[in-house]
């Protein structure tokens, strides 16, 4: 399999959206750099809307991921409830 990531901003708003995506993906490793996280993951990756909205405790676009998006490596599948990123099509 081949490794997939996702750097963000590391700021207040991306702390909810950090723990939500590493709750859901157990097979993910953070790897913290100055002002910036990376999250690598074999095989793929989820970004969940839901769980996202239970930390935050309000409704949230999946397209807020966008302002705080530094970097990714893998296809993208975005619909409304989920952001993915693989290598299979």
């Amino acid at each position: 399999m081949s490794t997939v990531f996702l750097a963000l901003q590391t700021n207040d708003d991306t702390r909810p959206l950090i723990e939500a995506i590493l709750a859901d993906n157990p097979q993910a490793v953070l790897r913290d750099e100055p002002a910036m996280v990376k999250i690598d993951a074999e095989g793929s990756l989820v970004v969940r809307r839901s769980s996202i909205e239970a930390i935050l405790g309000r409704p949230f676009d999946l397209q807020e991921l966008q302002i705080n998006l530094i970097s990714l490596s893998g296809h993208v599948d975005e619909t409304d409830d989920e952001f993915t990123l693989s290598w299979a099509h």
